[in-house]
Parts: C-alpha cells; sequence; structure tokens
C-alpha cells in the first residue's frame, strides 16, 4: 500500500513542468513559479485562467496553498511592489496569505496533450493535428560503448529522459564497430595500458533527447559509462516534436453549414456570442482551430486547407484578411475558447497526485469571468 504524504510546490512544479515543459514556452513568455517558496507544504491547490486579485483571495479562503494559471501574473520587471498596484497588490496579498502562484501558459497551448487538443477535443474535431508544428528543442546523443556495457549505458539514458519518439519509449539504434585508444600519462585507463594503443570492441548507441533534459541525461550516462574519457556525440535536430505545436487542424464527422457550426461551437465553449466572418451557408468541414488570439494562424490554417479558424481576439483588419483569403473565421473569445484549460488542468493534478499517493484536494476557481459583456 503507498504511504500517503503531503505534496510541496516544488512537486507539483515538477508534475506541470513535465507534462508542460518551460522550454517549450514562446520566448516573451513567463511560465512556472511566479511567486511563492518551493518548498512550501501544499494540501490544497486551486486552479484558474487569469490569476486575478479576486483569484488570489479565493485561494486563501480555501486554504490553497498553490493557485496554477494559464495566465502569467509577471510578464515584465517590476519597478516598485506596492498594494495598490493592480499587479503588486496581487503578489503583496500572496505573500502575506501564503498563497504560491505559477503559470503554464504558452508551453500549455502547443503541448501535445495541452489546450488546443483540448479545444478540438469539445469541437469534436476527428484526426486533429498542429496546425503550426514545433520543431527544435531535439538533440541526438550518439555515444560509443564497449559492447558488453551497451545495455546498461542504454538503460541509463532511458532512465534520464532520453529516447521517447511520440508514444514510443526506449528507442535507439546501434551500430557495431572498432574504437581505437591510446591512455596517456597518468591515465587509469579501464581497458589497455598507459602509452599502448588499444583496438576495442565498441557499439555507436545513438538515441534523442529533448533538450531540457540533456544534463540529466548526460550526468547519467556518464556515471554508467566505464571508461574514464568517454566519446560522445551531441547534433542539434529540426525535427517537429511529436503532437506539439500551435493550434490544432481536424475535420468534421459531417460537412455542415457554417451557421449550423458556428451554432456548435457556441454550445461546446458555452459562449454567450461569438462574432462570425464569412458566409453563413458556406459548407465547412476542416477546421482549424487555437485557443486565445489566434488570428496570427490565419495564413496557415489557409494554406493547411482549413474552411474555418475558430479563435478569439480577432481585429478588422484580420477579418478582411480571411475575407481576401476565403477563409472563414469564428471569434468565440478569449475567455471562451480558454476557460476550458481550467477543468482539464484540475484532472491532470488530480489523476498525478493519485498515483503519487499525495494527500491533494485539488479545487477550481468559479470567480473567472469574460470581462466582455454583449448587450
Amino acid at each position: 500500500m503507498m504511504a500517503v504524504r503531503t505534496a510541496r510546490v516544488q512537486d507539483l512544479l515538477g508534475l506541470l513542468h513535465g507534462w508542460y515543459p518551460p522550454d517549450q514556452a514562446e520566448e516573451w513568455d513567463n511560465v512556472g513559479l511566479q511567486v511563492g517558496e518551493a518548498t512550501a507544504a501544499v494540501e490544497k491547490l486551486m486552479i484558474a485562467l487569469d490569476p486575478s486579485a479576486a483569484a488570489v483571495a479565493a485561494a486563501s479562503a480555501a486554504g490553497a496553498r498553490l493557485l496554477v494559471t494559464h495566465h502569467p501574473l509577471l510578464f515584465k520587471p517590476l519597478r516598485r511592489l506596492t498594494p495598490d498596484d493592480p499587479v503588486g497588490g496581487v503578489i503583496w496579498t500572496a505573500v502575506r496569505d501564503g498563497v504560491a502562484i505559477a503559470a503554464a501558459h504558452t508551453n500549455l497551448d502547443v503541448a501535445a496533450d495541452g489546450l488546443n487538443r483540448w479545444l478540438a477535443a469539445r469541437l469534436d474535431l476527428l484526426e486533429a493535428v498542429p496546425l503550426q508544428p514545433a520543431v527544435g528543442h531535439l538533440v541526438k546523443l550518439a555515444v560509443f560503448v564497449p559492447t558488453a556495457h551497451a545495455e546498461s549505458v542504454a538503460d541509463a539514458l532511458f532512465a534520464g529522459g532520453a529516447g521517447q519518439i511520440g508514444a514510443y519509449d526506449q528507442c535507439s539504434f546501434r551500430v557495431a564497430g572498432t574504437g581505437t585508444f591510446r591512455p596517456g600519462p597518468g591515465t587509469a585507463p579501464f581497458i589497455g595500458e598507459a602509452g599502448r594503443r588499444e583496438q576495442v570492441e565498441e557499439v555507436r548507441l545513438e538515441t534523442i533527447v529533448p533538450q531540457r533534459r540533456l544534463p540529466r541525461v548526460l550526468e547519467k550516462m556518464l556515471k554508467a559509462h566505464p571508461y574514464e574519457e568517454v566519446a560522445y556525440d551531441l547534433v542539434p535536430l529540426a525535427n517537429e516534436l511529436p503532437g506539439v505545436g500551435l493550434g490544432r487542424i481536424g475535420r468534421l464527422a459531417e460537412p455542415v453549414a457554417l451557421a449550423a457550426f458556428a451554432a456548435r461551437v457556441k454550445a461546446a465553449l458555452g459562449c454567450s456570442s461569438l462574432r462570425l466572418v464569412g458566409v453563413p451557408e458556406r459548407t465547412v468541414a476542416k477546421v482549424a482551430v487555437c485557443g486565445g488570439s489566434g488570428a496570427g494562424l490565419i495564413h496557415e490554417a489557409r494554406r493547411r486547407g482549413a474552411e474555418v479558424l475558430v479563435t478569439g481576439d480577432v481585429k478588422y483588419h484580420e477579418a478582411r484578411l480571411a475575407e481576401d483569403l476565403g477563409i472563414a473565421l469564428l471569434d468565440a473569445g478569449h475567455f471562451a475558447t480558454e476557460r476550458l484549460a481550467v477543468e482539464e488542468l484540475a484532472e491532470r493534478f488530480r489523476a498525478g497526485a493519485a498515483e503519487r499517493g499525495w494527500r491533494l484536494d485539488v479545487v477550481v476557481f468559479e470567480g473567472d469571468r469574460d470581462p466582455f459583456v454583449v448587450y
């Protein structure tokens, strides 16, 4: 039977960063711990869309020691910290009440199992894939190992997080060959002796490593490798990250009129209204989505064959561009296209805590509201 224990802020951040690596966030973004003490104990966690004063107050009143939000509290350096400043006031209250604040923003947007996948699923899109796939963040690692030690070194690499390709793990490629070396003065070679050239049957062991996990993988590899000096190569890759990228594009089970699809989107996202660009009677079947502000993907959505893009925050000239390109837009609003992430995140934390035997109550902030009201 698994012992029940209390999680710390850093334990929960470890989960969050494992699902949504910070290095996959945009350069301008600020994700992870914003306020608070990493070692503080957390028995209740609250999830919200925004790090508002109301959300922090609710977390404090509920006894939640950590508030995880989608939108970050801090984007720019603060010149001062006073309780009468909107951001400063939130920080002031959070520190006073012992509420840590963390964010998963654009790293959640692009994740394989993140906001845009959830949005596509909510709208019943089939065969949905990233609209703008992410590239980079991967390194090919090739290390030369004596044949008898290839398996133990491979196990160490995999334990560090190497070898993951989509839903497959422990992926590697091995080629046998002959390695040569001559130990220098003062060395203590695992094989051979100083001053004499040696030939050893070796394996070139190749695998793939996410950039963020490289330090840990190298540490484990060097510890497991028998050689005093380990020969290895690191090659940056421009491969697409499996399932990772901005937005999603998929198809409907059956083509429908744009107006009918708009009504479906309103119901699915619980928004009171949306803005439509395009001919309401037009039939649509291939759909692109991007939660939040995704009008910058209009060209890519059209290039990929989408007949409609569902997003928020569409501006006038972006709507005109869509008309010119012949792609319809459904602007359901920033709030409605992202709010669904709150409950999804809560479910992930509940499952993750249960798997680890943590005593953790996960609650959702019910006070998030769309700032726009339609009259």
